[in-house]
């Protein structure tokens, strides 16, 4: 397993993450719990350590059954991950998008959920179109001086978006944005068009 520093971090973590979004079967397909088992540990046999969930992944169950997985070695690995959609079908507007509301009980549901004190990369999993990048960023960054969270990344935010963050990030001395997350496919391609080279001085891309 090869490793990279993570961003604007002195995290060294492997180049390649875990995505668990099939760990469960509660979305009516995925891995059952054992073979979410077989999967993380060969990833954490081969050197892995870089974890990624979320809240709506398996509504809810891929973050219990990583939760269970990291018992015993929660050190070991580098755990991110996300809020916004929610964990059930159809989750309340109250509990739903970027707002500060939902981002705080999201995150103490995850925290249950995951068995763990403590998320070390919490996303924003996409913009909703409606919070301001100013309550997001001052939300992510209560969550870090309360120690709830390490390091706080946004996932499918364009690079407009992106960029005032960082720079809200920056300006107002709060928990600086540590990475970004985006689909890069042949199909998706949008990426190459603003999002490269990624501004490596301040970000982690995944």
């Amino acid at each position: 397993m090869n490793y990279t520093l993570f961003g604007n971090t002195g995290l060294r973590v492997s180049q390649i993450a875990l995505g668990t979004a099939n760990f469960g079967m509660r979305w009516g397909h995925g891995a059952t719990a054992e073979e979410s088992a077989s999967i993380f540990n060969a990833y954490a046999e081969a050197g892995g350590n870089f974890i990624d969930t979320a809240d709506i992944y398996q509504f809810g169950q891929s973050e219990e059954i990583v939760g269970d997985l990291l018992a015993g070695r929660r050190e070991r690995f580098l755990l991110a991950t996300k809020y916004t959609s929610g964990a059930v079908p159809d989750a309340d507007r109250l509990i739903t998008g970027n707002s500060r509301k939902a981002m705080v009980d999201s995150l103490e549901a995850s925290l249950k959920r995951l068995k763990t004190d403590r998320i070390d990369l919490f996303w924003v999993h996409h913009p909703d179109g409606l919070t301001p990048s100013e309550e997001i960023v001052r939300g992510l960054d209560d969550l870090a001086r309360a120690g709830k969270i390490l390091y706080a990344g946004l996932s499918n935010f364009p690079a407009w978006r992106l960029s005032r963050a960082v720079t809200i990030a920056e300006f107002t001395r709060a928990v600086p944005i540590s990475a970004v997350q985006f689909e890069h496919s042949l199909v998706r391609r949008e990426p190459e068009v603003d999002l490269f080279p990624p501004p490596k001085r301040l970000v982690s891309v995944l």
